[in-house]
């Protein structure tokens, strides 16, 4: 009789514990995340991609994943800089990044919707508009805009273009400076050769406001660090079950995904990075 009283306590023990687990999964999971919106951690002012007034590509994204929902689209809005994720995600004030490095620890990822490389921009009837990677030489001796700290430019450095080269800024609040459209207004008025930026920035700059220009995807180089990233959707750590929704939705809405994409001018390769994607629209 004691061994089954002992068995009996042990499994409800076991019980509690299961149910306990489950509440916070739950809670992880399910509860934190809204059921009667789609709340959206954003950058206010970070053209091309979000901003405030809802013409951003992302914005775009985050209403095409709230109609698939059938849930409206709600924002809080916190510059993309040290803090974002704290203050926004972690604070529980919303439940997703439309836009995410993927591996990032500060979030979950989703799996990637969006797989792009850096670009070099030049005009299309010039001299360079036939150059498909840094280390040809025509680029020697010529001057070049990239954003100071990341990667292309240390294989500018190791091609011998960084001397002449124009830095711009990386981490700013694009309330009051945006790097990447000053690089290309310089672009368009000579003050720089070409412009060498990421190219889910640069492609729909160009496209919706610098005509003339050419955005060529730099897929030939070999040597670290790596110049093509994968996107991905970030929500909380934990929230697994959120996770497996949006993959869900990513997985079954690629198409409309990438035609989105395509059309705002994103350049989009293949997840190895070797080779442009093309889309239908």
């Amino acid at each position: 009789m004691r061994a089954w009283v002992d068995l009996a306590g042990a499994l409800a023990l076991a019980l509690l514990g299961l149910t306990l687990t489950a509440q916070v999964g739950q809670a992880q999971t399910s509860d934190l995340v809204s059921k009667t919106s789609l709340r959206v951690c954003a950058d206010p002012a970070n053209s091309p991609m979000s901003n405030r007034d809802g013409t951003g590509y992302e914005n775009a994204l985050a209403e095409l994943i709230g109609d698939k929902l059938d849930l409206p689209v709600t924002y809080t809005w916190y510059p993309m800089a040290t803090g974002f994720i704290r203050n926004t995600l972690k604070a529980k004030k919303c439940d997703l990044v439309v836009g995410y490095a993927q591996g990032h620890e500060l979030v979950l990822n989703t799996n990637h919707y969006l797989t792009s490389a850096f670009v070099l921009i030049v005009p299309e009837d010039g001299p360079l508009a036939a150059v498909e990677g840094l280390a040809d030489d025509r680029l020697k001796g010529l001057r070049l805009g990239v954003i100071a700290g990341s990667p292309p430019a240390t294989h500018m450095a190791r091609n011998g273009l960084i001397g002449k080269a124009k830095p711009y800024h990386l981490v700013v609040d694009r309330r009051h400076e945006n790097p990447a459209i000053d690089m290309l207004d310089d672009l368009k008025a000579g003050e720089i050769d070409g412009a060498v930026i990421w190219g889910p920035i640069g492609g729909p700059l160009v496209k919706s406001g610098y005509p003339g220009m050419k955005v060529i995807p730099l897929l030939n180089e070999t040597l670290p660090p790596k110049m093509f990233y994968r996107i991905t959707m970030g929500v909380r750590n934990g929230e697994k079950v959120w996770q497996r929704k949006l993959n869900s939705l990513i997985r079954r809405h690629q198409d409309e995904i990438d035609a989105l994409l395509a059309e705002a001018g994103v350049p989009l390769i293949s997840d190895l990075g070797d080779e442009v994607i093309e889309v239908t629209q």
